[in-house]
């Protein structure tokens, strides 16, 4: 495919995923695999398309979520820091070998979590306290990330929402923490694939680069309650896909 075939259509997946991404803490890597995946494309190269393209576009989302005040500088650092470890770890093992095994059990983990949240945004439970093992979590979401091309905002705002984390800062410091996970993964598949798919890249990091400061100012602006049941709905309807299609493969 020559640069410019398909940029346009590339530059509107980065667009739609990163908009949900920013205002969410989650799905631009789930989006742009799940369409880069049904091209045919092989998942270690959609892995690393879609990380390289994030170095981008999660700077630019974290940037504006910092200029919004949505970040949590401690629970940065310590979300930040063991996931960049994780993602290099599973940026490897994606180059090694299939990473399919696990993910049934991220999934049917996620769906748990996606009932918590949304029991959370009908006002039924209101859990107290935050994460205490934050850097076992951040480890875990960046090696899911990495061979899942996703897993990052799904496990980590989920998990962090579930317990009772406010929307506004748990979603900004996922945002921001995600980009020096990106940038450890993506430096990991260049170290070991080279640079592929150049227009798939360019296209994704340009859509996704003009939806971040909207999606941070989305994110800062909205009742916590629509967050909630927004990124509730939006895990739940990811986590019973997938389960379908590993059931159904």
């Amino acid at each position: 495919m020559e640069l410019g075939d398909q940029f346009l259509f590339f530059v509107m997946v980065g667009l739609a995923a990163q908009l949900i991404d920013g205002a969410l803490g989650m799905a631009f890597g789930l989006v742009s695999s799940s369409v880069l995946l049904s091209m045919g494309v092989p998942p270690a190269a959609v892995s690393a398309s879609v990380h390289t393209a994030e170095v981008f576009t999660t700077g630019a989302s974290g940037a504006s979520h910092l200029a919004m005040r949505n970040v949590d500088k401690r629970l940065f650092l310590r979300l930040a820091l063991p996931g960049m470890l994780g993602g290099a770890i599973g940026a490897y093992v994606l180059t090694q070998l299939p990473g399919d095994v696990i993910r049934p059990f991220i999934y049917a983990y996620l769906l748990i979590l996606s009932i918590v949240i949304l029991l959370r945004a009908a006002g039924r439970l209101m859990p107290k306290g935050e994460v205490r093992r934050v850097p076992v979590l951040g480890f875990f979401a960046g090696l899911l990330d990495a061979t899942g091309g996703g897993g990052w905002g799904p496990v980590a705002t989920s998990t962090l929402l579930a317990r009772g984390g406010t929307a506004r800062t748990t979603i900004g410091t996922v945002n921001a923490a995600e980009f020096l996970v990106t940038v450890s993964i993506s430096v990991t598949f260049f170290l070991t694939m080279g640079l592929q798919h150049l227009d798939v890249i360019l296209g994704l990091l340009v859509g996704g680069m003009i939806a971040a400061p909207l999606a941070a100012l989305f994110v800062k602006h909205v009742r916590e309650r629509w967050v909630l049941l927004a990124v509730g709905l939006l895990v739940m309807a990811i986590s019973l896909y997938q389960i379908g299609r590993t059931l159904l493969a």
